[in-house]
């Protein structure tokens, strides 16, 4: 047999622990967005072949540029003065030359970098097609505290139908921050106004963001890995930087009318948009749109309503009984997913440190609410603190839900593979199965 080496077995691993993600994105609708600083980087070649795979793929891809550094240095080679009033350009005729010069150049520049196919690149044989277009209909900002911004616009609406029929073409769309009214006048636009005006209309099942940083940072200075929309908004209100507000915004905006997933990854990375996309841990940071059901660490509070939840369980048999005493003492380790402060889910974690272990347990949703995806979350929010914990796996014992669980990840095992302190609290009369998930 031929020999393998560790980097091609390691290749072989990922790819195979990838195709779960490859699956859930075919067919989905992407807005990826970035500024004209990340054109400009060095790293954005790489970029570029990732998107053309993500299309290879079978992701549908609307790409949103910015050309802020561009339109500044058309307007300085020009001489013309600019003139910003609250963080907003006022584009007039001569500015509106520059930014017309600007992003056209920008937008041939992207269009010729998704068109390369040469033998031996990453993009051989690609044959990818750009659409751009009028896609973007807008309309004038207008006079703000007597200040007329002229060719400075927002978005009126977004050609979704249009936009659509391209995608099902197979096509890139690309849109550039610059709009066109019925009138027949341009109008310079913000590209996070594009981006978010975009996502919302087309109904896209993500937004990812190209930014500077590896994600959304913190107050310490630590990369957010996941957050809720929330969370974005106490970021914003701590976030002086004009246009990290407006990127906040429009992760903020998105995520609250309709758009299910935003990503922040940097356009420095040559590894960041793939990881976040097809691997477990991801690169950035990924914020998921607010649920009107709170998922919440339990409190003493909560405890006669998990006992009012797991009690028709433990009746059954399913469940092994706890005394309310018990669950007053153990109450730190479950999560409850609540709705207007019912609880209608729960779950619990016991860690194992010393083997870097966490038993799941008492996993239960409320029967009138058992469609949709709770039971997903409520495991997502267990993995979420286990591997702030430091654990690198997560086991369960079963009687009757071992198909569901078998779903979300977890695999059938051997009662060996159990930390030795669950191996000794064993209950062979229950005869229960063991099942492992590596996080």
């Amino acid at each position: 047999m031929e020999n393998i080496n560790n980097s091609e077995q390691n290749y072989v691993k990922w790819f195979r622990n990838a195709a779960p993600y490859i699956n859930a994105h075919r067919g989905k609708t992407v807005v990826l967005m970035f500024g004209g600083e990340a054109v400009t980087h060095p790293n954005f070649a790489n970029i570029i072949h990732d998107i053309s795979l993500l299309r290879s793929l079978g992701v549908k891809l609307v790409v949103v540029h910015g050309a802020r550094p561009q339109i500044e240095d058309r307007m300085q080679q020009r001489g013309i003065a600019g003139n910003v009033v609250n963080n907003i350009r006022v584009t007039d005729g001569q500015t509106l030359v520059a930014v017309k010069d600007a992003i056209g150049s920008l937008r041939l520049h992207i269009e010729a970098l998704l068109s390369t196919g040469l033998v031996n690149s990453p993009m051989h044989g690609s044959q990818i097609r750009v659409s751009t277009g009028n896609f973007v209909i807008a309309k004038p900002m207008g006079v703000r505290n007597g200040l007329d911004y002229k060719y400075t616009g927002s978005v009126r609406r977004i050609d979704s139908a249009g936009i659509n029929m391209q995608l099902d073409y197979g096509s890139i769309v690309l849109l550039s921050p610059i709009g066109y009214s019925p009138t027949g006048e341009v109008f310079n636009l913000a590209l996070e106004d594009v981006a978010t005006q975009a996502a919302i209309s087309l109904k896209a099942d993500k937004l990812i963001a190209f930014t500077e940083d590896e994600g959304l940072i913190d107050e310490s200075g630590k990369l957010i890995r996941s957050c809720s929309v929330r969370t974005v908004k106490t970021l914003l209100d701590k976030n002086d930087c004009h246009v990290r507000q407006l990127l906040l915004r429009s992760i903020i905006q998105s995520g609250e009318n309709g758009v299910e997933r935003c990503h922040c990854v940097s356009y420095q990375s040559d590894t960041a948009l793939l990881q976040e996309l097809f691997t477990r841990d991801g690169a950035g940071t990924l914020i998921a749109k607010d649920h009107k059901e709170l998922i919440a660490t339990a409190t003493i509070d909560d405890v006669a309503g998990i006992l009012e939840l797991i009690q028709p369980l433990e009746e059954e048999g399913v469940l092994v009984k706890r005394s309310r005493e018990l669950l007053e003492m153990e109450i730190d380790f479950f999560t409850v997913l609540k709705k207007e402060d019912v609880i209608i889910a729960c779950a619990a974690l016991y860690p194992y440190p010393e083997a870097k272990s966490g038993e799941v347990a008492c996993v239960v949703i409320d029967p009138d609410y058992r469609k949709g995806n709770r039971g997903e979350r409520i495991i997502n929010a267990i993995e979420l603190n286990a591997k702030e914990m430091g654990l690198t796996s997560l086991f369960l014992l079963t009687t009757v839900s071992g198909h569901w669980f078998r779903e979300q990840g977890f695999i059938e095992s051997s009662l060996d593979r159990l930390p030795e302190g669950k191996k000794q609290m064993y209950n062979f009369q229950r005869n229960s199965q063991v099942f492992i998930k590596e996080i």
